[in-house]
Order: structure tokens, then sequence, then C-alpha cells
């Protein structure tokens, strides 16, 4: 491109791309294949700042500055690459594409960054920036980005582009457009070959936050297009905030059929901001207040455990047993892969089974809360398409749209009302709660999704609970699904005249202490910024490994309920023996540590008797609904830790168990 005529503007934007983004333009010269997409990101709060004029036209006409700056950029890259010639590994690029990113710039107000119900005829043409949730990725396809003709009379080159308004037909123009100063006038034009230029293309469809709507709103959802370098880098289920030009699409053409034109972003710039909601970036004075509080409790462990889990749902009163299987479940285990490859999940999952009115659904609402990607979803509106993925026809071929169990991949999916699921869509779940996969071949589509998802259910029991009958008569559901639960834990509602008292005052007590709150120390209740912080912290950071000592107590009681187990068969399974590791493993992430001892051990097999309503070796745990926080927490897990291991020792008496050494 010749200095001469090279509009004013262009030549402002290559100035500022060169001196703000030189070393990008370094690394793209360096890149070794010419034939990429390539990237420019630029902050639209630097521009603004350097030319406000520009900036301001970027905004307002975004489909031709945007164009502007890619020349710029493509011009500026040749100056670099001019720049690098002792270099060898120097390859030339003809495609640069400028991002633009507008986090941290005016254009974050509301008139430029509106939900996408609120999407109107307004922002048509303009720099507009959406947020939302990815619920249908297309698949990757070519499309034509641009072809070049030349006049017959004049012979003047010049490029036509498709337009995507008109499902991507090209409109010659009606006369050559060669500015000159005699008019050419030609009509004739000629397509010169090998000029056509491809570009990759991909859409998906984003959709309303659910968190963020009003009382009885639907959530909307508009279709936005990828292309080039923003291909393939969200998958369904992605929180993003995506830049774009909001165009119009017509609708294809129906008979008999309005013909209407659908919204559609073009994207400019997409962020996936579920990376950021989990990494609400833990600061090292955090990391370091946690370290103090369990240097202060290093004496008395578990009364700096009970601290951590009077934070969670702290508008239910006690129900100590709950609360600790909940922090549990979310903080889960280490997944283990053998050398074959076979994976052993490391997610836990809970199913609360309670009469009305125990607060089950208070604690599902609390966890998804406390999850950094959650779904919550009820029984009897779930089908197995809704919880797995369905097959959605779109412009005449299928393509998967992804379920509450996809959705939730790598976080929580609760599901109210679990005994209310019909017969055939509880079978979808098996696979995806032990194996982590969904299966799925629908309308020629076969193909097997990941759900690294914690299952946490809630559920009645089917009228009165029997204590005498096993927990799938009580339940309805059947073995295999509960014996994929790792915790099952019944509250019963029964008469007790001074549990009664106690609730009723909390519950009364709780309007008057609202004001008060904000002022309580980490030692006191955590508010829960500070343990959705915490749960995130401790399942990075540690891996803990089984000691010898949790090892054998582990052992001793899987082999005990083993034999014990003749009403309880479904949940005696070995799954019950991960469930038991799984659960230590995160006890020893709850308590701060990196190795899991005999009391990991001990509070594991703890949580799994408080499921086991029947074949309990323990007798002092008692109805969950009635557990409360004790007042000397270590005094009372001593009193507990000699009961089961004196159990055990017993067990071990027996003679016909072979001894550890004879292996």
């Amino acid at each position: 491109m010749e200095p001469e005529n090279v509009p004013a503007h262009l030549k402002a934007l290559a100035e500022f791309v060169i001196r703000h983004h030189s070393d990008q333009l370094r690394s793209i010269t360096l890149s070794a294949d010419p034939k990429l997409h390539y990237p420019l990101y630029i902050d639209f709060a630097e521009l603004l700042d350097e030319d406000p004029e520009i900036a301001h036209l970027v905004f307002s006409k975004p489909a031709d500055y945007l164009r502007f700056f890619e020349d710029a950029a493509i011009w500026a890259h040749k100056i670099v690459f001019d720049e690098l010639k002792s270099c060898e590994k120097r390859v030339e690029k003809k495609f640069i594409h400028v991002r633009i990113n507008v986090s941290g710039s005016p254009l974050e107000c509301p008139e430029t960054f509106p939900s996408i119900g609120r999407v109107r005829v307004k922002h048509h043409g303009v720099l507009l920036t959406l947020k939302g949730t990815v619920i249908r990725s297309g698949a990757t396809k070519m499309y034509e980005g641009e072809r070049t003709y030349m006049c017959r009379k004049c012979k003047h080159m010049f490029p036509v582009y498709p337009e995507l308004e008109t499902r991507n037909s090209i409109v010659l123009p009606s006369h050559c457009p060669s500015q000159r100063s005699k008019p050419c006038e030609g009509t004739n034009f000629q397509f010169v070959e090998n000029s056509i230029i491809c570009h990759d293309y991909q859409e998906i469809k984003i959709q309303e936050s659910t968190q963020f709507l009003g009382v009885g709103v639907i959530p909307r959802s508009i279709l936005v297009i990828l292309k080039d370098d923003l291909v393939d880098i969200v998958k369904a289920g992605d929180d993003v905030i995506v830049t774009g030009i909001l165009t119009a699409k017509w609708s294809p053409d129906l008979k008999d059929v309005r013909c209407d034109l659908n919204p559609v972003l073009i994207a400019n710039h997409v962020r996936r901001t579920n990376d950021l909601k989990s990494d609400i970036d833990i600061p090292d004075d955090i990391i370091m207040q946690f370290k103090q509080f369990w240097s202060e409790f290093k004496d008395t462990p578990l009364k700096g455990r009970n601290a951590i889990l009077r934070g969670i749902c702290p508008q239910v009163f006690g129900l100590f047993t709950v609360k600790l299987a909940v922090a549990l479940t979310l903080i889960g285990g280490v997944q283990h892969v053998d050398a074959s490859g076979t994976k052993v999940r490391g997610e836990s999952h809970l199913l609360l089974v309670g009469d009305p009115g125990t607060g089950k659904s208070q604690f599902l609402k609390f966890a998804a809360k406390l999850s950094n990607r959650s779904v919550i979803t009820t029984g009897l509106g779930s089908t197995s398409a809704g919880l797995t993925v369905t097959a959605v026809k779109d412009g005449g071929e299928w393509m998967l749209e992804a379920g509450a169990l996809v959705l939730a991949d790598g976080g929580l999916c609760c599901i109210d009302e679990f005994d209310s699921m019909r017969e055939h869509d509880r079978a979808t779940i098996h696979e995806a709660m032990e194996q982590q996969t969904i299966s799925v071949a629908k309308a020629g589509l076969v193909t097997t999704l990941s759900t690294r998802t914690i299952v946490f259910g809630a559920t009645n029991p089917k009228g009165h609970y029997d204590p005498d009958q096993s927990l799938s008569v009580n339940t309805t559901l059947s073995g295999p699904l509960l014996s994929r639960f790792d915790i099952v834990l019944v509250l019963l509602d029964t008469k007790n005249p001074e549990w009664d008292a106690v609730v009723s005052s909390h519950i009364l007590a709780e309007g008057g202490l609202s004001e008060e709150k904000d002022t309580e120390p980490l030692t006191d209740i955590w508010p829960l910024a500070m343990l959705r912080r915490y749960i995130y912290f401790v399942k990075g950071y540690f891996k803990p490994i089984l000691t010898k000592e949790a090892e054998k107590v582990i052992s001793s009681y899987y082999q005990l309920q083993r034999r014990s187990a003749t009403q309880n068969a479904a949940r005696t399974t070995v799954r019950m023996l991960e469930s038991l590791i799984r659960l230590a493993q995160a006890h020893a992430r709850l308590m701060f540590r990196n190795e899991v001892t005999r009391l990991d051990a001990i509070t594991a097999i703890l949580c799994i008797e408080s499921s086991m309503t029947t074949s309990a070796i323990v007798d002092s745990v008692g109805n969950a609904l009635h557990s409360n926080f004790t007042e000397n927490p270590d005094l009372e897990n001593a009193k507990q830790e000699k009961l089961i291991l004196d159990k055990l020792r017993s067990f071990d008496e027996f003679p016909d168990i072979i001894s550890t050494q004879a292996l």
C-alpha cells in the first residue's frame, strides 16, 4: 500500500497499532503459518484516550471502520515485517483481524451493553456488547468472504463482499466503481479467477443468564456469528461476553409465511467469563487469611471446621450432618486415572430424602450459589432430553442442544423433586453419574459428551417413612441409582418438643439479626463470597493422598458393612468403598491438609453411617435433622472415634479374615 493514496484515518490507525501493539505485531510476523487468521487485541479505552474522534467512528460505524482498522493492521504488519529483515523466521501474513475489547471503557454502560431481551432497532449498526450463556454451538462451515471482479471496459479491479443480511448473496454494483477523473461507467464485469477468500464460520446461540432476570421474565436468546479465529473457542454452557455489530438476517422464504428480519450479532470479540467467575481472583492476602485461620485452630481443628460449616445455609438451624455433607460434596475427592486409562470419578453425589419442611430445597439453592457453575431443575419439569441433550433441526440440518447435565459440566446440577421424574428419564442419569459421559445416538448424530458434574438430588419419601424397610422401598428409587449416590441423608420430622422450641426461637430471632451481620470476623459465620473462594481454593490447591492408618480404617469398615448388610444391599457395593475414599479426601481438603488421616476416615464413616438408617454400626449419630453443632467438637469426635475403632477392632478379631501379612 503506497503512502500517498492512504486515507488519513488509516495512517492514524496504523500509527496507533505500531505505537501500542508492536509486540503483538512482532509475534504475528514470527508465526509460521501464513494462511492462518491472526487476532490483534486492542483495548477500546486505550484507543479512546489516544484518539477520541477515531474511537467514536469505530463505535458508530463499525462495519466500515473495523475494515479500515484491519487494513491499517496489515499495513503496520508490513512495516514490522520490513524491520525484521535480519530474522529468517519472519513470514508475511495476509489475514489480521482487529479484536476490540470494551472492558473498562465507557461502552460498558447500559446503552451499549443491554441485556439480550432489550436489544432494539436503535442498536443496529453500532458496536454492541451482549452477555449470556451459550446454549447451542453449530458446526463450523466455510463461507465466501470476498471475491474480486474486473471491469471489462477500463480493467479496474474491485472487491465485492457478500451481504450477510441476504444469506450471503453477492450484489454487483450497477456501474464501474473506479474513481478516476473521467468516470468509466462500464456495466460489464468479469470474475477474476482464484480471487475468492474463504472464512471459517460458525453460528452459536446465546441466552440471557437467568440470575439477572426479573420476576416472570422468559430468557431471550440471540444468534451470534463467529468468524475466523473466533470459531470453536466457546462451547455449550460457557458464559460469554460478545462484542460485535448487530445486523439482521432475512428469514428463509417460505410460502404463505411473512418474511421477517431476525437480529444477528456478528462477533468481533468474545470473552469467556466462566473462567473469570471461578477465578474470582483469590489474592494472596486472602490465602494468608485462610492459613492464619487454621493456625489459630491448630489445637482444635474440628472447631475451625465447624466455624466454616456454620456459614453454609446459615438461615437453617442446626442440621450439622447435612451441612458437612454439602461441604464434602461440593469439594469432592481426587479423580484417579490408572495405567490403562480407566477413570474413577472424583465428584461426589448427594441425595437428601426427607419429610416436607426439613429445608431440602434451601440447601439445594445455597449449594447452587456456592458452585461457580450450576443448573437447577425440578424432576417433573425435566425430560431425559432436557437433562442430557436434545436434537433440534436448524435450517434443514440436525444439531445437538445441551441439556442440564451438559450445561453443568465441571459444576453442580441440582435436581429437586427427584422422585417425580419419570422412570426412563432417571435411567439417563446412570451413565452421567458414574462414567461422567453421556452417549447420544439421535437423528444420525452419534457422539459422547462429558458431564463431570456433581449431582445433588432432593426427594420426599413415598408416604410415611418406614425405618424397617430398605431405602429403595421408601424412596421408590432403584438400587443401581441409589448406589451411585455417595451420601443419602434421611431427614425425618420426628416430634421433639425441645428441638422445636430451639428452632422456633432461632427462626424468630433471624428477623432481628439482619442489621448486625456485616461486622462478624472470620472465626464466626463465614460470608458467602469467602466460602466460595475457600471451596474453589482447596479444590485446586490440595490433592490429598491416603495414609496407611486411614486405609486400614476404611478397609475394615467396608468389610464389616459387606458382612452385616442384609437390607441395604444396594448401598454396600464397591462404589461405597470409592465413596469412602472420596469423602475422606474431601474432608482432608476441607481441613486444609494434603494427606488423609484417621480423623478424615472416621468423618467419612460417620457421613456414610448417617445415610445407613438400618445397618448402623454407630448408634450415637441419631437423626440427621436433629444433629446440632456441639460446643466442643474435638472432644465429641474423640468419643465417636473410640466407639467406631472399638467396633472395627472387634470385627478384626474374626479368625476368617485374611491378615494383610499373608497377602
